[in-house]
């Protein structure tokens, strides 16, 4: 770089700087002047700033002097108690939520408890646990025969299949009165439910037997036990007879005749349904 450019940036950097240098020396000067002539004002005046500590000791003096203590003031009296309306004050929030919940509560378990005593009750108008009626005991016996298959009553859970007349004497002295009438009538109802753990029996047209598919029990045409676990018979249900129409009652079921009743002497007529065939 020439000598003559230096020259020519130097220059004004050092102008500045000096301007610099004199106007802070001059703004110096007139704060001082400032100060000294407020200083003067006050010795003219005579009078002085207070300091920090004077202040404050002016302030605790003004606090502890006389006349500027508290007045103290007497306790009143605590006022009578007087207890409050409740139509006044009606429910409270807590009180409302309170009896909402026991109310609810109540309601929920009040239709519970209708719920399983309506599922418990006997339907006595119709259907399972009431009297049914079956239909005319001609046409009844006449649907038997050309089946060759009871008569099934789904809404009693029954079937209704004939007894033979010549085997009624030996059935006085093995069933019941309650199911004599329906025998003596020529007609039993057996209750489609296995006595051994509950499952449904069918019928099996080619040994015209009941025969059960759970394990394996087996009756003969009047639900005598002829063989597999079931402890006894069939169950049955009482029939009465009027004007020739079959009446069922499946409100009251009568346990099964007991193992080794063979009242009618009926042997398997073809092929069982179920395996064994053994009496027990």
């Amino acid at each position: 770089m020439e000598g003559t450019t230096v020259l020519t940036i130097a220059i004004p950097v050092l102008v500045a700087l000096a301007a610099l240098v004199l106007f802070t020396t001059s703004r110096r000067r007139d704060t001082a002047r400032a100060r000294a002539g407020e200083a003067g004002q006050d010795q003219v005046e005579g009078a002085r700033r207070p300091t920090g500590r004077e202040v404050e000791r002016q302030a605790v003096l003004a606090r502890t002097s006389t006349g500027t203590e508290l007045t103290r003031v007497e306790d009143a009296p605590p006022a009578p108690y007087i207890p409050p309306d409740e139509e006044a004050i009606g429910v409270t929030r807590r009180q409302f939520f309170n009896r909402s919940i026991v109310g609810l509560m109540g309601f929920s378990l009040s239709g519970f408890g209708a719920a399983c005593i309506a599922f418990l009750w006997p339907t006595l108008s119709g259907g399972f646990g009431s009297k049914i009626n079956v239909g005319s005991i001609d046409d009844v016996l006449s649907t038997i025969r050309d089946t060759r298959e009871p008569f099934y009553v789904p809404e009693g859970r029954f079937y209704i299949n004939p007894f033979p007349p010549d085997a009624v004497q030996a059935a006085s002295g093995v069933y019941g009165p309650s199911v004599q009438a329906g025998m003596q009538a020529g007609v039993v109802a057996l209750y489609q439910k296995c006595p051994h753990l509950g499952c449904r029996v069918p019928w099996c047209i080619t040994s015209q037997w009941f025969e059960c598919p759970c394990h394996g029990s087996q009756y003969n045409r009047v639900g005598e036990k002829k063989a597999g676990p079931a402890p006894r018979g069939m169950d049955q249900f009482p029939v009465t007879l009027s004007g020739g129409v079959i009446t069922v009652d499946t409100g009251l079921v009568v346990d099964g005749p007991p193992i080794g009743t063979n009242t009618t002497g009926q042997e398997a007529e073809g092929p069982h349904c179920v395996g064994g065939s053994s009496e027990h």
